[in-house]
């Protein structure tokens, strides 16, 4: 071969070589590698600003009295170790979860032991404060560990399936929610310091947390390693893994509790820091991870330079400094990341989706079912109307009384079942369209979006105007829905990837709300009963207005009874002359039309929308056009035996309906599950 001849192969092996080095090097070690870059650079930068790089290791090695060594040795530097041990953590069990429960939106929260944690440790500061002397962290860690048992032995019976522990573990996480939300309306004063807990700090004080927390993430970490390869099985099907002498059920319990573990251990020893394990294993499988090993380890890693990063961020950026707690800033700048990542890809990788599966047993007489339920509601009405505690005690609501009383318990009874009604429709669209048993009207961030328009008015306008409230959070609300459709126009509303925008953007909202609570501002007081589902402030015109939205988009929903048929059926769908992408948007904006008219009339509920579908299948109605009806009926009841058991459990104080009807609803939903798992 000529000299010049083996020169050009020589030349175009080494191109091919270098192209082969170029694809083995892909997005997700670069986006690693430009991250934990970043997060190092700011860290050097502060920590040398505090104390002379020289310094940094007679500082660790014996700082003495010496002020600036002891904040480097006993502050600094176990809060960038706590970085790094709750980022692999939070990431590791979210990426468990999501594999053991086949829904790519599943994540600690989803069993509840953040509000489990936060419902602990507001009842012992209220009730038992003396138990706080032992240690605030184990007390949010009982409440946190209590809240993962309690949903693994509900979901126990049902063999594990995906769809019986998310149901179990969004009720339990709305319950104690909703009581923890209880207390912290009825004693806010008091519970001031827990909204900054409740937002994640990871302020230390010393080597503590460090040394409680890294032997769980050890001891996980060799745990996952030994059920690796039944883990990876089980995400070709259950089938699959049977075929292999593999028990599903065991594998879900043990991954379920290694992640349940990990969140309640985290929530004990930092707050809340929610979003990370979400977003660190979305962004693993986004930019390239492809099996679970990949996805595991490049999940923690992602995790740790993820919320590394934030918090330089907000400790190094003067105008950030002490202002916001690194949870809430989570949601603030890792939100849009995901989102931006999700853009980009065309399609979003999911795994098996239990969405539709239905429950054992179909109602025989649809119609005698939603006529128990009508009659159910109606009387639930009058006894809001007619009965209740006032100066006297309990009593029937006599005939002088009523032209007084009536005009003021009327309109909040109308309200209250137009608004139940109106979410719940909501809700059952949402999980037709996006074939998710998770999804619900706050999913699509319309609620929050509403939200955000009155905090915006709060805040920039003196005083709270109920004129200038309605405006607001219609502006909010249309805002957030005019997100979603854009981000979701091209992709053909395809169900996982709507519902990912959805919550990234809902993320990044409440992230906002969250940061707003945690100022201690004065005005939050009224801003978190409005938040909390209130009908204080509603008047007959206002209840009118929703009622009739209720009748008119029940309608328009009814009338689209055979899309719901065949969405589910996907590709199937389009053969049989459906046109999938239009009648998507046309469900969504039902939905968005829905939760917009409730939000704007009692505020921004996240109980009815979720569960009433849910309650109305386990009800026996699973045709589109009976669990409509069902669902709108149970919802409205919901609403309305909350609005009356809130004005009237602890008079002449009130309780808002939203929180109430988490209460109310949740443990029926609990018991419902347990009886048909």
């Amino acid at each position: 071969m000529p000299l010049s001849e083996a020169r050009q192969v020589a030349v175009s092996m080494a191109e091919a070589a270098a192209a082969r080095v170029l694809r083995s090097f892909p997005a997700l070690p670069a986006f690693v590698l430009a991250m934990a870059l970043a997060a190092g650079g700011l860290s050097v930068h502060r920590l040398a600003g505090s104390l002379p790089v020289s310094l940094w290791w007679r500082a660790l090695a014996d700082p003495g009295a010496d002020v600036p060594m002891l904040v480097f040795a006993q502050t600094a530097v176990p809060r960038i170790l706590m970085c790094w041990i709750v980022g692999a953590a939070l990431a590791l069990a979210g990426t468990l979860l999501q594999s053991a429960l086949h829904n790519p939106m599943a994540d600690t929260s989803t069993v509840g032991t953040a509000s489990g944690a936060y419902l602990a440790l507001a009842a012992t500061s209220i009730h038992a404060p003396g138990l706080l002397d032992l240690g605030p962290q184990w007390v949010a860690l009982g409440g946190a560990a209590l809240a993962g048992i309690l949903v693994l032995s509900i979901a126990r019976g049902a063999g594990f399936a995906p769809v019986t522990v998310i149901l179990a573990g969004l009720t339990l996480n709305l319950l104690c929610g909703a009581l923890g939300g209880s207390l912290a309306v009825l004693n806010h004063e008091n519970l001031t310091a827990l909204f900054v807990w409740q937002s994640g700090t990871l302020a230390q004080n010393g080597w503590g947390n460090v040394i409680a927390v890294a032997p769980w993430l050890t001891l996980a970490i060799a745990i996952v390693m030994l059920i690796r390869r039944p883990l990876a099985h089980l995400q070709l099907g259950d089938q699959h893994a049977r075929s292999f002498g593999i028990l599903p059920w065991h594998v879900r319990l043990i991954a379920s509790t290694v992640a349940v573990a990990l969140g309640a251990v985290c929530v004990a020893a930092v707050g809340v820091i929610g979003f990370i394990g979400l977003a660190s294993a979305h962004l693993a499988r986004l930019l390239g991870a492809r099996t679970l090993g990949e996805r595991l380890i490049w999940s923690m890693l992602v995790g740790v330079v993820l919320l590394w990063l934030i918090d330089s961020l907000v400790q190094s950026v003067a105008v950030f400094r002490g202002a916001l707690p690194t949870g809430s800033t989570a949601a603030l700048l890792g939100a849009p990341l995901l989102l931006w990542i999700i853009l980009r890809r065309r399609q979003v990788t999911t795994v098996h989706d239990p969405a539709h599966t239905s429950v054992a047993w179909r109602a025989r007489r649809p119609l005698g079912a939603i006529a128990l339920l009508a009659a159910g509601l109606a009387l639930c009405a009058l006894l809001a109307l007619i009965f209740g505690e006032g100066k006297a005690g309990w009593g029937w609501l006599s005939a002088e009384a009523a032209p007084d009383i009536l005009p003021w318990r009327a309109p909040r009874v109308l309200a209250a079942m137009g608004a139940g009604m109106l979410l719940a429709l909501a809700g059952t669209l949402m999980q037709k369209v996006t074939g998710n048993v998770m999804a619900s009207p706050e999913v699509l961030g319309i609620s929050s979006g509403a939200a955000l328009g009155v905090m915006g008015l709060l805040f920039v306008v003196p005083g709270f105007d109920r004129l200038g409230l309605m405006p607001a959070a219609m502006l909010g609300a249309a805002a957030s829905l005019a997100l979603v459709l854009a981000f979701n126009w091209r992709s053909g509303f395809a169900p996982n990837r709507l519902l990912l925008i959805g919550v990234s953007l809902a993320t990044l909202f409440n992230g906002v709300a969250s940061v707003v609570l945690a100022m201690g501002d004065p005005r939050t007081a009224a801003l978190l009963a409005w938040m909390s589902g209130s009908t204080y402030r509603v008047g007959a015109s206002e209840a009118c207005v929703a009622l009739a939205l209720a009748v008119t988009l029940f309608v328009a929903a009814s009338l689209t009874a055979r899309w719901l048929d065949l969405l589910p059926l996907g590709g199937a769908a389009r053969a049989l002359g459906l046109g999938v992408t239009k009648s998507r948007v046309t469900l969504l904006a039902i939905a968005a039309a829905a939760t917009g008219a409730a939000t704007l009339i009692i505020g921004p509920l996240s109980f009815v929308g979720l569960m009433a579908p849910h309650m109305a299948r386990l009800a026996g109605l699973q045709r589109p056009l009976a669990q409509l009806a069902g669902s709108a009926l149970i919802g409205g009841t919901l609403l309305v035996l909350a609005d009356w058991l809130g004005r009237n459990l602890l008079f002449p104080w009130q309780i808002p309906a939203g929180l109430v009807s988490s209460v109310l609803g949740a443990p029926l939903f609990l018991l419902l599950l347990w009886i048909r798992r």
